[in-house]
């Protein structure tokens, strides 16, 4: 009996669920009912689903499934409920490599979603933590089948397990002028050299590359991966002053002192007349001003990245931001980019040699401390490296939440109250 036979004549019964259609937002509640009318087998995961809601409990287990030639790529899925849901009995996830920047065309797309729909349950996820493309409710025959539909179509296998996981990247200078490096570029690059290591596992835990051409971090890189790869530039920022005074008659000095000089988190910015001054040295590169500038101000011409480690989400050490560990590095040339494998490798080679199993690099470096990682990696250790960045990725205004508890206390200075005198005045 086939996944879909045994799906058949289950009524939907998602009374929690149904809440999730009744927000202004898109609901995939809402897409999957349709879609469930094409594929009884989505009832039965609807109402799992709504299961985990009311009892607070995951009924997902995992196994492991292999498509021959890989070390992972498929997250096997099996239903703690299966003999209740038997269409859920096998319900893996098959990830596949997306394009740099996420570029597709129509082609490519309805080719995924007939793959998924021939041989599974055709539900597709763009995309998911790593970036890539997800395809969900294979079997074990269905993921085989999938993935050879895959390979014969030119798409890869994504990442999963102690691997180098699937690549990430914002569209880079395909799209943005904010872009310090050709981002796309980059992920190809090391996607290419390092694809061996995606597909077989060889780390003592995973490792994620995102790559951000500058620093608004539209891969949200420097939070979510193990080495993230930031845009930017050194030497001075480009001014039109012109544009300088046109956006000071168009705004007023009012909204230039209160959007852009205030908030400057280093106070590099200061005005005369209708002048604005960059103290270059002081400026850390958060694109604030230049976003609200964008036509007045642009990053630098001496343009490279930053390379930073050890971001990641809750595990040993609770949620890390990376640490900066190259501040500078050019990515242009063909020696540029060997010389961005050859760090990389060192810095695999150290963890990898010393690291724990289960042991992300931002654990390890908590773990043995940094100098000894810098030394390890052999890096000279940089004022510019900053070792306790914020450990959450959430900013919390503690005194502008109500108190909690009755009589906790207010934490004083209030937030609109923490600017010092700068060198914004304008004369």
């Amino acid at each position: 009996m086939s996944n879909e036979d045994s799906s058949k004549g289950m009524a939907l019964n998602t009374p929690m669920l149904n809440e999730l259609e009744s927000g202004p937002w898109p609901s995939f509640v809402k897409d999957l009912k349709e879609y469930s009318k094409k594929r009884p087998q989505i009832v039965q995961l609807l109402n799992q689903l709504e299961e985990s809601y009311e009892n607070k409990w995951n009924y997902w287990l995992g196994k492991i499934i292999n498509v021959p030639g890989y070390g992972g790529g498929v997250i096997a899925r099996v239903s703690e409920k299966a003999d209740k849901y038997p269409a859920l009995a096998n319900f893996h996830t098959v990830r596949v490599i997306e394009p740099p920047g996420w570029v597709y065309n129509t082609e490519s797309l309805r080719n995924l979603a007939d793959s998924a729909e021939r041989h599974g349950a055709g539900i597709l996820q763009f995309h998911g933590m790593t970036g890539d493309i997800l395809l969900l409710g294979f079997d074990d025959e269905g993921s085989m089948n999938v993935a050879e539909d895959l390979m014969h179509d030119g798409w890869d296998i994504g990442g999963s397990g102690a691997a180098l996981r699937t690549l990430q990247c914002c569209v880079g200078q395909a799209r943005c002028e904010m872009a310090c490096y050709d981002t796309m570029k980059v992920t190809k690059y090391l996607t290419d050299t390092f694809v061996e290591l995606l597909h077989r596992p060889e780390f003592v835990y995973k490792f994620k590359f995102k790559l951000s051409g500058c620093g608004n971090d539209c891969s949200n890189a420097s939070l979510r991966s193990d080495m993230p790869i930031i845009g930017t530039w050194r030497g001075p920022m480009q001014v039109d002053q012109d544009k300088v005074a046109e956006f000071i008659e168009e705004k007023g000095m009012e909204y230039l002192i209160d959007n852009v000089l205030t908030r400057c988190p280093t106070r590099c910015l200061s005005v005369k007349g209708k002048k604005l001054k960059v103290d270059d040295e002081e400026c850390v590169r958060c694109m604030h001003c230049i976003n609200v500038m964008h036509r007045a101000l642009k990053p630098g011409k001496d343009r490279g990245v930053t390379i930073m480690v050890g971001g990641h989400r809750t595990l040993k050490i609770g949620d890390t931001m990376g640490i900066m560990l190259v501040p500078f590095m050019k990515l242009e040339t063909d020696e540029d980019m060997e010389n961005l494998k050859a760090f990389i490798e060192r810095v695999w080679e150290f963890w990898n040699d010393n690291g724990m199993d289960h042991e992300r690099i931002g654990e390890f470096i908590a773990r043995v401390g940094f100098a000894a990682f810098l030394d390890g990696v052999g890096l000279e250790p940089d004022p510019r490296m900053i070792l306790r960045t914020r450990t959450s990725p959430y900013i919390k205004f503690e005194e502008l939440a109500p108190a909690r508890f009755g009589g906790e206390r207010v934490h004083d200075p209030k937030v609109w109250n923490r600017e010092t005198e700068g060198p914004e005045t304008a004369d």
